[in-house]
């Protein structure tokens, strides 16, 4: 294809099949390609402005067309490790972004996770090397594509549930929202401008226990309807590269794979930008920059609710909304975004006794209180991402609790007003990672979204909190501690002194030119450095 061409070597171009034919016959691979580059040739092709592109394509063909490989669902993962290997043989020195939109047929697992979902997470904390070289997998969330549900959108969004493998813990899952509503003459659009796509699943139906998925949500298309009922549509499409450029040159393109495509292209332009961020970093960055819109707003927090559970809800459905590129690399003046990569040893264990906790990190925040407390009760908000890479447990069991699949689980806890000193905050976390106690950190601070119990699912955990500037001077510092996994739990494996890394993110934002963020706390860094 004469737009792909340029991006895409012949030998960057493999497959696990076994006539080792590299060509896309379904017309998917290749669309997934230019939206992965491009973005939605829409305003492009209007466009004679050049786009800088900063970031080059692999592709691998796991299926010919849907189902077409045969087999039981659980040579799925041994599929997929073989599509990942493969480039990384050719070339092992090349800093990757692994995207796929090939999903299970249904949604069996329901949250659970599966031999294909664990080997996601295995390859991504790199287990089988001890996490020397991480990886970071964009997944689709698997698309709604019957007629009879988006006959009852959006009610179908809440039992069309998110496939296999999107429920892996350490993939970035993506949904499908929507900006196109502009459907023909006697039709109208099912979903409303800024609004999840109809074609997108969600983990609503899901048990609470497991991950808060999709992380986020982009443009996969929407669909139109009249008095018949719903019927897709090329104008409500994002349109992309056709797979036979001599017979057409573009084709539309939709739903999860869309929005999948997108997110690979926003992971890639981050790597390219910061080369040496860990892929724990670019899964943060993309969803702490994710926003929700007025539509998903209203249609999971109606009349106003504010509560813990309605939040969890909207994350069920919209993840944490739609990611920006501008708001992942850049903070306005009016906020900023610190970012830290670290790692601990969760665990420890002494002669004669079981694995007990070991480590936990205090991370002093720059915040300037003078000013913070100038503002009084200006209204502040911050926002706190946690990411890190889990390995999944080896044991069947894996799939049963949450508390015997991931090899160590993470939490994080701001310092508050009723903590004293920096000591007092130390003290009771401490108590917390004893009694390990997911109510007892935030009973008393009711100012988050989603709270202590709600927000540790899965191994990306995001908050945010709202109150005064005077209230935000006074939490200047940030925990990061551990809580139970099978590195501590199945001690004979001996992996109970293994590190972990992990990456936080914490930004503050103020109402517009009330306070200069950036410049307060860029001098309060530097003098901090210089000491």
């Amino acid at each position: 294809h004469e737009l792909l061409a340029p991006l895409i070597a012949e030998e960057d171009m493999y497959s696990v099949e076994i006539d080792g034919r590299t060509d896309d016959e379904a017309n998917h691979g290749t669309g997934m390609a230019g939206l992965g580059v491009y973005g939605d040739l829409t305003e492009a092709v209007e466009s004679n402005d050049q786009i800088p592109i900063y970031h080059r394509l692999e592709s691998v063909r796991l299926l010919k067309e849907a189902g077409a490989n045969a087999g039981e669902p659980d040579l799925h993962a041994q599929l997929f490790a073989e599509a990942v290997a493969r480039p990384e043989i050719s070339y092992p020195d090349r800093n990757r972004v692994y995207c796929s939109a090939v999903t299970a047929a249904d949604y069996r697992d329901r949250g659970r996770p599966s031999s294909w979902s664990a080997q996601v997470d295995s390859l991504a904390a790199d287990a089988d090397n001890a996490g020397e070289h991480p990886r970071l997998f964009v997944l689709s969330a698997g698309n709604t594509t019957e007629i009879a549900a988006w006959n009852t959108y959006p009610d179908s969004l809440s039992t069309n549930l998110i496939h296999d493998p999107g429920q892996a813990w350490n993939a970035l899952t993506v949904g499908a929202c929507t900006a196109k509503s502009g459907a023909h003459a006697g039709y109208e659009a099912v979903a409303a401008e800024g609004g999840l796509s109809p074609y997108s699943t969600t983990s609503a139906a899901w048990q609470s226990a497991w991950p808060l998925k999709p992380d986020v949500v982009m443009e996969g298309g929407n669909v139109a309807r009249d008095g018949f009922g719903a019927i897709g549509m090329d104008s409500l499409q994002l349109l992309s590269t056709h797979h036979q450029p001599l017979e057409r040159v573009f084709t539309t393109f939709n739903a999860t794979s869309a929005a999948a495509a997108l997110c690979g292209k926003l992971a890639a332009e981050i790597a390219a930008e910061y080369p040496a961020m860990r892929p724990e970093t670019i899964r943060a960055l993309i969803v702490h920059s994710a926003e929700w819109s007025e539509a998903m707003r209203n249609a999971y927090l109606p009349g106003g609710d504010r509560s813990k559970a309605a939040y969890a809800r909207l994350i069920r459905h919209c993840g944490w909304g739609e990611p920006s590129l501008d708001r992942a690399l850049w903070s306005a003046s009016n906020s900023l975004t610190l970012v830290m990569e670290d790692a601990l040893r969760p665990f420890k264990k002494e002669r004669g006794k079981d694995p007990a906790s070991r480590e936990m990190h205090l991370h002093q925040l720059p915040w300037p209180r003078e000013q913070l407390e100038a503002l009084q009760e200006l209204p502040v908000q911050m926002r706190v991402t946690l990411s890190y890479f889990v390995e999944p447990n080896p044991s069947a069991r894996g799939s049963v609790s949450k508390y015997y699949y991931p090899s160590h689980r993470l939490r994080f806890d701001v310092q508050r007003p009723l903590d004293a000193t920096t000591k007092d905050f130390v003290a009771r976390v401490n108590a917390a990672v004893e009694r390990d106690d997911e109510d007892a950190l935030n009973a008393a601070d009711p100012n988050w979204y989603l709270g202590e119990r709600q927000r540790h699912r899965g191994s990306l955990h995001q908050d945010v909190w709202e109150g005064t500037a005077a209230d935000l001077a006074s939490r200047g510092a940030i925990a990061v501690y551990p809580a139970a996994g099978w590195w501590r739990t199945r001690s004979r494996l001996e992996r109970y002194d293994s590190v972990a890394r992990y990456s936080l993110v914490v930004s503050i934002k103020t109402e517009q030119n009330r306070i200069d963020l950036y410049n307060a706390i860029a001098t309060q860094i530097g003098i901090v450095n210089e000491v």
